[in-house]
């Protein structure tokens, strides 16, 4: 197979193979989730502010703890953190599709439970990041990389439109499959079978330790562009948050639609991570970085001009492509030039980036939808990113000069 397919050999690694297989069920869940919430608490409210306030009750309590959790992740077993933190959602979940069986019209459960998977993403996602390099060997990460992206948007693009066509079943069956899934995880985290706590960390103890990942990203500008960049890109550009709205209100395509929608980025995405599995980038990779994002730009603005959904589809699925570039870009810069004793610690900073982007944006998104109405909101969103990218083109040069990523 290895011959065959290069790309599918770094899965002869068992616990590469059963960490990316959480992250498949995982990601899968999220996605069908997302669907569910979203489409339930704009059908109660009816208001895109509400909508918002569902990313902005998961950022606030995740950038609280980030760095904590990176802290954590290079003091104890990452497959525990997981464990434990999967375990947590699994519980939430549960409550959920109970919320959802008893028919309770109010928000406020919906945004207590998003904020407790905050909390949780908090630890699991820094203990996740970190934790991929030392799963195989350096020369194979590359091609892990890539093929852990491929997956994570291959549920991407299952997820929502598996989570749309089961909410028309009514949305406890959207929340029993989610629940199924993780149940799933968490037993295959317990099996992970992952080497015991890292040791103590070379890098300093205390409140020194505590912020060496953001004292180390402020001293490395190429890192500390690409993560920024990706900040305010989808800060500003994502457009998310607003697809129940477009979906009930413009293009009127109901939740099934809405599915597709929430899919056509992950096609894009999954199709980019797939190629670059087979070619890796090996030159250009600041160039192409800010291609991807400059195309992220142009599609915002195209999906929020579009009154056609066939149209407005497209525009989402070139956009997820040119994001892969920017993740796949990202991904390899902070992974592989973070030393591993502070991997979890620079990786709690590039989460935090990463939330603050997308809760952060969606929030961001409702407010703008409130005041100039969804389709104005991303246009300017669109707008705003383009603008981005050629501020950091000019604020970080060795970032646009950049070339090879090893």
């Amino acid at each position: 197979m290895g011959r065959h397919l290069p790309g599918l050999a770094v899965l002869r690694h068992a616990r590469y193979a059963r960490f990316a297989l959480c992250r498949f069920c995982t990601t899968l869940s999220w996605q069908m989730l997302g669907v569910a919430v979203g489409w339930r608490v704009y059908a109660l409210t009816h208001d895109p502010l509400s909508l918002g306030l569902v990313g902005l009750s998961e950022f606030l309590p995740f950038v609280c703890l980030v760095l904590f959790g990176g802290h954590i992740a290079d003091r104890i077993a990452r497959h525990r953190v997981l464990l434990v933190a999967w375990g947590i959602e699994t519980v939430c979940i549960a409550a959920l599709m109970w919320w959802s069986i008893s028919a309770v019209a109010q928000v406020w459960p919906i945004y207590l439970a998003i904020g407790i998977f905050g909390s949780t993403r908090a630890f699991w996602s820094p203990a996740m990041q970190a934790m991929v390099p030392t799963l195989v060997p350096r020369e194979e990460f590359p091609r892990a990389l890539s093929l852990n992206s491929t997956l994570y948007q291959a549920a991407v693009i299952t997820g929502p439109a598996l989570g749309g066509l089961l909410y028309l079943l009514g949305a406890p069956v959207v929340f029993g499959a989610c629940l199924a899934l993780f149940v799933l995880t968490v037993f295959l985290a317990s099996s992970l079978g992952a080497p015991g706590a890292p040791g103590a960390s070379a890098y300093g103890s205390g409140g020194h330790a505590f912020l060496e990942g953001l004292r180390y990203v402020l001293r490395r500008r190429v890192v500390l562009g690409v993560i920024s960049l990706d900040l305010f890109a989808v800060l500003f550009g994502g457009a998310t948050a607003l697809l129940p709205v477009f979906a009930s209100d413009v293009l009127h395509v109901g939740p099934a639609g809405l599915g597709l929608l929430r899919t056509a980025p992950g096609v894009g995405a999954a199709l980019t991570a797939g190629l670059l599995t087979l070619r890796p980038i090996d030159r250009h990779a600041g160039a192409s970085m800010f291609a991807g994002v400059g195309v992220f730009g142009l599609c915002t603005l195209l999906f929020g001009d579009s009154r056609s959904f066939t149209l407005s589809l497209a525009a989402l699925l070139v956009l997820g492509a040119g994001d892969m570039i920017s993740v796949y870009v990202r991904g390899m810069l902070v992974q592989l030039h973070t030393p591993d004793a502070i991997r979890g610690r620079v990786s709690a900073i590039n989460s935090m980036f990463i939330g603050a982007s997308n809760e952060l944006g969606e929030f961001e998104s409702g407010v703008t939808a409130r005041w100039f109405g969804a389709v104005r909101a991303t246009l300017l969103g669109g707008w705003l990113t383009l603008a981005v990218v050629g501020g950091w083109m000019g604020m970080f040069p060795e970032l646009r000069r950049l070339d090879e990523l090893r």
